[in-house]
Order: structure tokens, then C-alpha cells, then sequence
């Protein structure tokens, strides 16, 4: 059973905007740094921008379901379900590089059906709903039309707290950064897969990746013309363990048969 509110996308940018004004105010400022894990930090920023966010969507839709990457699961009674990353690029943030952003999608329906990532630091809202396009600020986004491995540029992030994982992309990073324009790792998974949304990069995989840190620029780069799937070429990639690879059409079985034959 789903919601008969839809939740408008004008009211959700909005909201990713506010939290945005949080982070850019917070980034000049002294914060409190912890660790999480082994190489996962948290900011009091990331808690201010998450509370923001969760207050907003409760106040709106109470019966939705929300999954926050620092709150954890909230309970719903539809089959709405909201996924926030409050803050992706945490280390970015905590050592004061401007490369982060602000995330949230709304699913329904089993289906992701609105996402938003704001980059506060060069105030550009990425945005999409389903069947709808994907939006830069106003302007409508189209992935390129690249389909020569050695002339695309790519984008990744490592799974560290999986060796194998770790070990296995080591390899791929080194393959496509001989064999390409490169391999940027900017540390951001929502700003990255928006890129190439948006057409600054070609393609952007990663493994061991969270739901929260995925599920609305997922949305974003499919509606830009993105072929994502998992590594394999699973279509069903948003599910646990939640690996998943963006990239032009072109160069999309490419890279999968690259993976398939490195592994």
C-alpha cells in the first residue's frame, strides 16, 4: 500500500537546501569529529543536517518509512520509504574539502520514484522523478555519447573494510587508469554518480556501498541516460551488498565484460 500524498519535488529541494545551509555553515566552523569505524567518521554536522531532514519528512508524511545513514531505520505504515544521506563525503567535510553533498529519495512502491543531491559548495541541486528526466539547477541532463574506452574518464571508491573487495578494485583502478583519460576518486559516491549524469564523467562503479549513499543519485544518472546496474550487469542492483556501475551506453558492456574477465 502506498501513500496517497506524493511528495513534490519543489517541497524535497527545498529541504535538501536547508540542510545544505547547515553543512556551508558548518564547514568554516570548529565541529566535533568521531570515529565510526576503522575509516568512518562523523561530524555533528552530519547529525544537525540529519535531524533537519528527518524533522521535515515526519512532520510531513508521518505513516513514511525512513532509513538514515546515522539514525538508522524509522518505521512506516505505507509502503513509502525515504533514504537520507545527510552529509556524503563525511572525511571530505572533516578535513574541510568543499566536495560533499546532501541526499535524499523518496521510494514507493519498491521503486525510487524522486532523489535530490545538493552540492551546497557550488549550490548545484541535482534532480530527478522517475520518467521525468534529470535536472541540473533548471537544466536538463543527458549522460555523454562516449563509447571508446581509452578516451573516457571514470570515477570509483573503494570498499576498505573488505579486503577482497579492496584487492579487487585495486585492480580495475589500475586497468582503466593505464587504458583511459583515468580514474578520479573524489570521495563523494552521490556527486560522482551525478557527474555523469551530467556528463563530466563517463562511467562511476563501486562495491560495498550503502543504500543511503546511492538511492537518489542512482535515480539521477538513470534518468540522464545512464545504463546502472551491478558490476555483473544485474539490473536489480539496489539490494544488498549494493555494488552497482553507471556509464554511457556504449561503454557500459564494455566495462562489464572488463570486470567479468578481471575477476
Amino acid at each position: 500500500m502506498t501513500s496517497p500524498q506524493q511528495p513534490q519535488l519543489e517541497q524535497v529541494i527545498q529541504w535538501a537546501k536547508e540542510a545544505g545551509d547547515i553543512a556551508r555553515a558548518g564547514l568554516s566552523q570548529k565541529f566535533d569529529v568521531a570515529l565510526k569505524g576503522r575509516s568512518d567518521l562523523v561530524t555533528e554536522i552530519d547529525y544537525r543536517c540529519e535531524q533537519h531532514l528527518i524533522n521535515a519528512i515526519r512532520s510531513a508524511y508521518p505513516a513514511h518509512a525512513i532509513l538514515s545513514e546515522e539514525a538508522g531505520e524509522v518505521n512506516g505504515e505505507t509502503g513509502d520509504r525515504w533514504f537520507i544521506d545527510p552529509l556524503d563525503g563525511t572525511v571530505n567535510y572533516a578535513h574541510h574539502i568543499p566536495f560533499y553533498a546532501v541526499c535524499l529519495a523518496w521510494q514507493s512502491g519498491a521503486r525510487l520514484q524522486l532523489g535530490v543531491v545538493y552540492d551546497p559548495a557550488h549550490d548545484e541541486c541535482f534532480y530527478a522523478e522517475r520518467g521525468r528526466g534529470a535536472w541540473l539547477n533548471g537544466e536538463r541532463l543527458t549522460v555523454n555519447t562516449t563509447s571508446d574506452l581509452e578516451r573516457s574518464l571514470h570515477a570509483t571508491a573503494f570498499a576498505r573494510q573488505d579486503d577482497q573487495l579492496f584487492q579487487r578494485n585495486l585492480q580495475y583502478f589500475a586497468h582503466l587508469s593505464r587504458h583511459s583519460f583515468g580514474v578520479r576518486r573524489m570521495g563523494c559516491a552521490a556527486l560522482e554518480l551525478c557527474y555523469v549524469a551530467c556528463g563530466r564523467t563517463d562511467a562511476y562503479w563501486e562495491q560495498g556501498i550503502n543504500a543511503w549513499d546511492i538511492a537518489a543519485a542512482a535515480l539521477i544518472v538513470e534518468e540522464a541516460g545512464a545504463v546502472v546496474t551491478g558490476l555483473d550487469g544485474d539490473p536489480d542492483f539496489f539490494k544488498p551488498p549494493y555494488a552497482l556501475l553507471a556509464s554511457t551506453p556504449m561503454l557500459h558492456p564494455q566495462l562489464v565484460k572488463l570486470f567479468a574477465q578481471m575477476q
